[in-house]
């Protein structure tokens, strides 16, 4: 496989409220993903991951800024997103509301090679059972036969991820967006559907981006990760720099309460994330910052900064950044913790 890369740069994306409210659900973000790579969006409920996802795959329009494959700016024609879909495939969150219940295993394996033609297109000349049944092995179920004809209902949590899963590989994409692809099932089951990414990326080379609220899945997962918080991205870098040696405070907060990692001390962090209709001046993150709370900020004479002066969007960079006004202060002061 070539060295397939997917890009946003400086995304917004804005909607709406029936009030005329105008939230901006990812406001200025740069992330790159290349293929045979996994990387992690990680944050709380409400901080734009998924919206970013789905404007990764075109299934919203950005206000501004590109979405770029190799290079080429996504066009957003009926006939260009469609090739574009072949090359890039997501995987959804709840295979229970994925899974149309009416249609077997092979139909919904089948149904995203029918869309794209893909059976006449395929260079080895293979039939449609058989691409339905080597996107089935690919994805753990094997024989894949046995599932041909059996519904949703009949299978079990993890066994329908697969089933999404194998839906998305029968294409044979070159990278994949996953969007919190273990959260709906048992523990048990989380780990074979992680080593079941892991083995993708080794043996097709796949790139993948898991949007998921959890650390410690990127912790066992993710080369790189990149820490979303109200539309921005605040904290991106390698995963073992980024967690083991968190810069920014919410990073630190949401590291403090993973049980697999204990890089940091355990951190409370309050209230909630703020309505996007309403981004908060300076840093978006200052109403909830223990930094300001427990007066480091002040210390350090970035206080005002916090709360008045916005940060720069962070570059889709290889290496550790953060927009925090503490950590600059502290790194143009000497101090790199």
């Amino acid at each position: 496989m070539t060295g397939r890369v997917l890009e946003g740069r400086g995304l917004t994306v804005e909607f709406t409220a029936r009030s005329g409210a105008v939230a901006r659900a990812v406001d200025g973000v740069d992330v790159r993903l290349g293929a045979g790579e996994i990387v992690a969006l990680v944050g709380e409920s409400g901080s734009g991951k998924t919206t970013l996802a789905r404007t990764l795959m075109g299934l919203e329009r950005p206000g501004s800024g590109q979405v770029l494959l190799d290079g080429t700016p996504m066009d957003y024609s009926a006939r260009a997103l469609r090739g574009f879909r072949r090359r890039v495939q997501m995987v959804l969150q709840d295979p229970a509301g994925a899974l149309n219940p009416r249609h077997t295993v092979y139909e919904s394996v089948a149904e995203g090679l029918r869309l794209h033609g893909a059976v006449a297109a395929d260079p080895d000349g293979r039939t449609e059972t058989q691409l339905v049944a080597a996107a089935l092995s690919s994805a753990g179920l094997r024989p894949p036969e046995t599932l041909f004809l059996r519904y949703p209902h009949e299978l079990s949590g993890g066994q329908r991820q697969r089933v999404l899963v194998a839906g998305a590989l029968a294409l044979g994409p070159e990278l994949l967006i996953a969007d919190e692809p273990v959260s709906s099932l048992d523990a048990s089951i989380r780990g074979e559907i992680l080593a079941l990414l892991l083995r993708l990326r080794e043996e097709l080379g796949l790139g993948v981006l898991v949007v998921t609220h959890d650390l410690g899945l990127a912790w066992n997962i993710a080369d790189r990760i990149a820490v979303m918080y109200l539309g921005r991205i605040v904290e991106s870098g390698p995963t073992e720099e980024v967690l083991l040696a968190p810069r920014h405070p919410y990073t630190r907060a949401l590291l403090s309460v993973v049980p697999e990692i204990r890089a940091v001390e355990q951190t409370v962090l309050t209230g909630e994330i703020p309505d996007p209709t309403r981004v908060p001046a300076g840093c978006r993150f200052h109403p909830r910052c223990p930094a300001l709370a427990d007066g480091s900020a002040d210390a350090a004479g970035v206080a005002d900064d916090c709360r008045g002066t916005a940060l720069p969007v962070l570059p889709a960079a290889e290496e550790h950044r953060c927009a925090c006004h503490l950590v600059a202060a502290l790194v143009a002061g000497g101090d790199r913790t």
